[in-house]
């Protein structure tokens, strides 16, 4: 069962931590956050983070190619209903499903995904790991100058984060996943996010020693910087 963390019963105007321990199954969490979702538009339930991590399989967005997905039999393929294409979860990677309303925050998309990239750049920040964006390439990435570049010249990136939501009744589920110690091979399944000419990578990969905790306490130091209780700052 979901485990409340940080809010106080009885509290209306808050965004509610959860941690789940262990592996997650993707259906069943699917349908609890669903479920969440339709308390939230009903003003029943308060908004919510979800902190966990799913068994190895792979999630189909909107824009999902057959093409993209190269080893079908590798591992469990779930529709997943979010925007984007092909993504990986697994042990070692943070899954933060993020249930905020729109409709108190501004309902505009595009400033919530926006909001969302900032929020992963702010606490990979926090490990002194830049993470940044790139035009016509979704999620979080950075630089790998250390590697050879593409035969083109472009020098070499790795995805070290992804984001994919959906909207209903402008409260938003799905949300981020940001790589910490996945076995990387895993991805070798797919083409993540449908982009061939660059890899992923973790912050285990770049040599850092975090723990999904540490990870954790960063999510939640740099949420207040980037969400306000109301509106999307500046």
């Amino acid at each position: 069962m979901w485990r409340r963390d940080d809010a106080a019963a009885g509290e209306r105007d808050v965004v509610e931590w959860t941690h789940l321990p262990g592996l997650s199954g993707y259906a069943d969490t699917l349908v609890a956050m669903e479920a969440r979702v339709a308390e939230i538009a009903a003003g029943r339930a308060d908004e919510a983070v979800w902190l966990l991590e799913h068994p190895p399989l792979y999630t189909a967005g909107t824009s999902a190619r057959e093409a993209d997905l190269t080893d079908p039999g590798r591992f469990p393929v779930f529709t997943a209903g979010r925007g984007g294409q092909y993504t990986y979860h697994g042990p070692g990677q943070r899954v933060a499903y993020v249930m905020l309303d729109l409709n108190r925050r501004g309902r505009d998309v595009r400033a919530f995904v926006e909001k969302l990239e900032h929020w992963v750049i702010a606490a990979l920040g926090e490990f002194s790991v830049r993470g940044e964006l790139r035009e016509g390439r979704v999620g979080v990435w950075v630089a790998r100058p250390e590697k050879p570049a593409l035969p083109d010249g472009t020098p070499r990136e790795d995805k070290i984060a992804a984001i994919g939501v959906k909207l209903r009744r402008w409260i938003s589920f799905h949300g981020i996943a940001i790589n910490v110690e996945p076995d990387l091979s895993h991805f070798d399944g797919i083409v993540p996010c449908g982009i061939r000419d660059h890899g992923v990578t973790s912050l285990v990969d770049l040599g850092l020693p975090v723990t999904m905790a540490d990870l954790d306490v960063a999510l939640k130091a740099t949420f207040g910087e980037v969400f306000a209780r109301s509106g999307f700052p500046e």
